[in-house]
């Protein structure tokens, strides 16, 4: 999981469940076995829920302990995703409605060439392929949608403590390109660069 650090972008009130959100963007991406929208207010508890575990909260940054954090994240994601710099999307199980994680494509500067994507998936959810179905969902739907908005380049980055995203990176096709010099104390290890771009053939999922 990497979707806070490093390379974070943060975008308060939100949409109740069924409220649109003004945005320029209205597809969905959509993976095999799973189900991809955007976040809701009801998802509170889910998230709340998954951020009781350890592993991923060390590896993201703003906490989600209570309602009051959970109100707050949400609030960024909305947000975000109405300024187009951040297009959250809760990865959800078919059928259930289970949180099983979350996916971001993340825009430092709408209309720019290069973005990154981040993740994370819950405890529960983990060593089922959720991360890089929804990666690779997430890439194709970024490339399709956001193509005439310049959008040519989607990096994964991780820290080097973090060989769980290495893997994701791999398996949804994020080549290896550089190591990042760690930057402390807000980034006190190294880091790995991978990127997709948006002519390199390989995008294989959809929008709805």
């Amino acid at each position: 999981m990497n979707d806070e650090r490093p390379g974070t972008v943060h975008g308060a009130g939100g949409p109740r469940r069924g409220a649109a959100v003004t945005a320029p963007v209205a597809a969905h991406p959509r993976a095999e076995g799973l189900l991809l929208r955007p976040f809701e207010d009801a998802d509170a508890p889910a998230l709340i829920e998954a951020y009781r575990d350890e592993t991923l909260r060390r590896f993201t940054r703003t906490p989600v302990g209570n309602a009051e954090e959970a109100a707050h994240w949400l609030g960024l994601q909305y947000r975000g995703r109405a300024e187009g710099r951040r297009y959250s999307f809760a990865v959800l199980e078919p059928g259930t409605g289970e949180l099983l994680g979350n996916v971001a494509l993340k825009r430092g500067t709408p209309g720019g060439e290069a973005a990154e994507v981040g993740y994370w998936t819950a405890a529960a959810a983990r060593g089922r392929g959720v991360a890089p179905r929804a990666v690779v969902a997430l890439t194709a739907w970024a490339f399709e949608v956001l193509a005439d908005d310049g959008l040519v380049r989607i990096d994964l980055l991780h820290q080097v403590d973090n060989p769980a995203s290495c893997r994701v990176a791999e398996k949804s096709g994020y080549a290896f390109q550089e190591v990042l010099t760690a930057l402390p104390p807000e980034f006190p290890l190294d880091g790995h660069r991978h990127s997709r771009k948006r002519l390199d053939g390989t995008e294989h999922g959809r929008s709805e």
